[in-house]
């Protein structure tokens, strides 16, 4: 029997149909607009009691809540309309404190039978969800000032303990030192000694008359070690300082050798935005007071020379230390997490030069006493109070103290010690977190940035769907006129191509669809009804040749596959090739045009086949619907 696909075909089709159908479903449901309530620490957690102190503020200010749910270690709110989410943002932040984060953000109205199957809607990209984009430059060359810096320092002890002469030892830019020497046997011996002690610098030696000359440069992979350190740490503070913005699924990542990427979704304010990403905060090591009352200082009695801090999450008792500063937290060039002989949870600091040598000084002077870390911050807090019925929020700038670890000092310090002590390895995670994003490794510069309003982003919607529709509308009413029948099938394979594209879109992990990316769609739809096109020209050029309907349908489909391959292979290759050098728009016009022309292949070939199968298959066909008078 000509043209009847197998049953294992046939099941085939109807299931990726099926699980297409599920797939791209939870995209028809409304987002309801959540604020979303968590531990402003890693080991935070939301409970009912703090669910319901939102709650009560909400329910004082008379704002209307639709629902409210736990959800993991976090709290959900929903509300009817975006104008009540945004008056309820600020007053759960003011009821609540800073001990929490409170973030805009939407929640899927889909059913949890959906859920079940692990389903979930699209991701939106900026431009059709509202937001700000930045892009910033890390300024590398700052970067390798403090550990230049930090070598020099090094060197210039290193040769004095050695009874090596010179005469000056200075920092060149791109990670270059020079060390000068006066006599030829002196630059002899320190040549030796820093070839043996430095050996992450490519060393050079340079003979004149008078004045003696050693380079030394960082190697690559020196360099390369030190810029990735400052973006790492740098991407560690802003996602951190993401955190004050109230922002739910925050972008912030790395982009080539120098840039970092920041989205921030639902944020129209450019300004406070660029305020918090480029704020300050600092660190303090200070010596505890022993001899300092604890309890009179913690009634409100503090001698002129202690202060009193409370500790991190009120864990512990508050501690009373000198006012005079060890050293602060822009000494620090680095901090890593790890574990000691025992397998204990540390931190690893590492100091500069200027840094090590007065950590150094205090802590020989000074073992069995206790020094504290203390986290500086400047922040800034909301207030909102109603006058004559109308919200009015306040903002108030504040600046926050409070001890992070406590230790005894054991030993002599240097530019490299460990803090010991710790509970457990997420809280020595969070302590080396913290220590890295008091302050930027290196400054960063604004060299774009774009902000895409709520109603713009709604605009881009519905800009984008009346494109698909328009493009729906004239494709289907084209296909219809010519092809009759056959016009049907390639209308319904259109329609399975669209849901296809829209489940796989959702099921990719990190897709995002994007305004492009539409675009990528409404391409695709063309590229799906020419495949047909060009299957149906053949299946009615073979009609005319004087061939049967059965063996029309065959050899139709058969000679078309060869070229429709081919072109779509060549528009994949330009796709991929537009995803890996792409960034931002391109990549989501790649991403959706390359789905778009898998799940074409598959439509306007097995699906429209499938169809064509059911029909017309298995059975003796004087004539097709094809927009062709007759072949018998």
């Amino acid at each position: 029997m000509l043209n009847k696909y197998p049953l294992w075909k046939n099941l085939l089709v109807v299931f990726v149909c099926l699980v297409g159908l599920i797939f791209a479903l939870p995209n028809i449901y409304p987002e309801d607009p959540i604020v979303q309530i968590s531990g402003a620490t890693a080991s935070g957690k939301v409970d009912g009691a703090v669910l319901d102190k939102a709650l009560e503020a909400l329910g004082q200010a008379g704002v209307e809540v639709k629902s409210s749910a736990l959800s993991g270690a976090s709290g959900v709110i929903r509300f009817h309309d975006g104008d009540t989410q945004l008056i309820a943002k600020d007053l759960v932040k003011s009821a609540l404190g800073d001990d929490y984060v409170v973030a805009l953000n939407l929640a899927s109205t889909m059913p949890d039978w959906l859920a079940s199957f692990g389903a979930s809607p699209m991701n939106l990209g900026l431009d059709l969800r509202g937001g700000v984009h930045f892009l910033l430059e890390v300024d590398m060359e700052k970067a390798l000032e403090p550990r230049t810096t930090g070598y020099i320092d090094e060197i210039r002890s290193g040769l004095r303990k050695e009874g090596i002469r010179y005469r000056s030892a200075k920092r060149e830019g791109g990670g270059k030192i020079s060390v000068k020497f006066t006599d030829p046997a002196e630059q002899l011996k320190a040549n030796a000694w820093i070839r043996e002690n430095f050996r992450q610098f490519v060393i050079s030696v340079d003979e004149g008359a008078a004045e003696q000359f050693i380079k030394l440069q960082l190697s690559e992979s020196a360099l390369k070690e030190i810029q990735d350190y400052a973006i790492t740490q740098n991407l560690t503070a802003l996602r951190n300082r993401v955190n004050e913005l109230g922002v739910a699924e925050p972008i912030v990542q790395r982009q080539g050798v120098d840039r970092i990427v920041v989205e921030l979704p639902g944020v129209q304010d450019t300004a406070e935005a660029k305020r918090v990403l480029g704020r300050t905060a600092s660190l303090e090591f200070r010596l505890e007071d022993s001899e300092g009352d604890l309890e009179a200082a913690m009634n409100g009695r503090v001698s002129s020379r202690s202060e009193l801090f409370p500790f991190k999450g009120d864990k512990g008792a508050p501690v009373l230390t000198l006012k005079k500063v060890i050293v602060t937290g822009e000494r620090v060039v680095n901090a890593r997490s790890g574990f000691d002989e025992n397998s204990r949870p540390q931190v690893n600091i590492t100091l500069d030069g200027g840094g090590g040598k007065r950590m150094n000084r205090v802590t020989r002077d000074n073992v069995g006493r206790r020094m504290a870390v203390i986290f500086v911050e400047h922040k800034e807090r909301t207030k909102v109070r109603k006058e004559g019925g109308v919200f009015v929020s306040e903002k108030e700038r504040y600046v926050e103290k409070y001890a992070i670890n406590v230790a005894t000092i054991q030993s002599a310090l240097g530019h490299s010690f460990r803090i010991t002590g710790l509970d457990s390895v997420l809280e020595s995670k969070e302590l080396a977190l913290l220590l890295r994003a008091g302050a930027l490794a290196a400054p960063m510069y604004f060299v774009e940035e774009r902000t895409i309003g709520p109603s713009l982003g709604k605009e881009n919607i519905e800009a984008g769907l009346m494109s698909v529709l328009l493009g729906f509308a004239l494709v289907m009413v084209f296909m219809l006129a010519f092809y009759r029948l056959f016009g049907v099938f390639a209308n319904v394979a259109l329609l399975v191509n669209v849901l296809l594209i829209v489940a796989v879109m959702s099921l990719i992990p990190g897709a995002t669809l994007t305004l492009p990316g539409i675009a990528g769609i409404v391409l695709t739809v063309g590229m799906a009804v020419d495949a047909n096109v060009l299957i149906f020209s053949r299946i009615k050029e073979e009609l005319g040749n004087g061939r049967s309907p059965q063996e029309a349908i065959r050899s139709g489909y058969d000679r078309a596959f060869v070229t429709i391959l081919d072109a779509n292979i060549t528009t994949l290759i330009v796709a991929l090739i537009l995803f890996a050098v792409g960034t931002g728009p391109v990549k989501g016009f790649a991403v959706t045009l390359s789905v778009g022309i898998l799940c074409s292949m598959f439509t306007a070939i097995v699906g429209t086949r499938a169809l064509v199968n059911l029909v017309y298959g298995g059975r003796s066909v004087e004539k097709l619907s094809i927009g062709y008078k007759e072949a018998k």
